[in-house]
């Protein structure tokens, strides 16, 4: 009931400012997969179509930025999970294309690495809260993916994601790795003989 309480007086946002927040995480990560997450915030006001004091008021600071914009995306990646699930033509395919999507959230954080090992108390809780959000919808496609009989039972989602992580590493600097491939390889490997 406190809860309850607490969310009426809390002030709505206006449709328009909700556009706006939306519209400048979506614009955020698109210059941060660019251009890393020290790009100018003018770069990611222009992408988003709104002035730079747009971006303040909803965003005080780029730690606050960098943590929505983060967020936003594991939410995305999240909820595409059981989605995936219920619209894919087997539990096989839904975790291929949830890992495609995983791979793709991966391989655009330039310079967030390197955020999240700084000394802002803003970042230190993104870690957890990847894995407990990310994990047990991996491990979800996993069980359907082994009840169907498609893959073998047993696989730890959280060893999976760790190996993808490591295959993503070197993704954006040697243009003749292919980390997409090696995981179409890990995926493939998954497959019951």
């Amino acid at each position: 009931m406190a809860d309850t309480a607490k969310e009426s007086q809390a002030p709505r946002q206006r449709a328009d400012a909700r556009r706006n927040k939306e519209a400048l995480l979506d614009a955020a990560a698109v210059t941060f997969a660019r251009a890393g997450v020290d790009v100018p915030v003018r770069e990611i006001a222009a992408e988003a179509g709104v002035g730079v004091g747009t971006i303040y008021r909803h965003f005080p600071t780029r730690a606050d930025l960098i943590v929505a914009v983060y967020r936003h995306q594991v939410e995305a990646c999240a909820e595409a999970g059981p989605t995936l699930l219920a619209s894919s033509p087997t539990p096989h395919a839904a975790l291929a294309g949830w890992i495609d999507l995983f791979v793709d959230f991966l391989v655009t954080k330039h310079g967030l690495a390197e955020a999240l090992r700084s000394d802002n108390a803003a970042f230190e809780t993104l870690h957890a809260y990847f894995l407990d959000r990310l994990v047990p919808v991996c491990a979800q496609l996993l069980d359907a993916a082994a009840d169907a009989g498609e893959i073998r039972p047993g696989m730890d989602a959280y060893e999976l994601m760790r190996g993808i992580g490591n295959l993503c590493i070197g993704a954006n600097t040697d243009p003749r790795y292919d980390a997409r491939h090696l995981v179409e390889l890990v995926i493939a490997g998954l497959r019951r003989v």
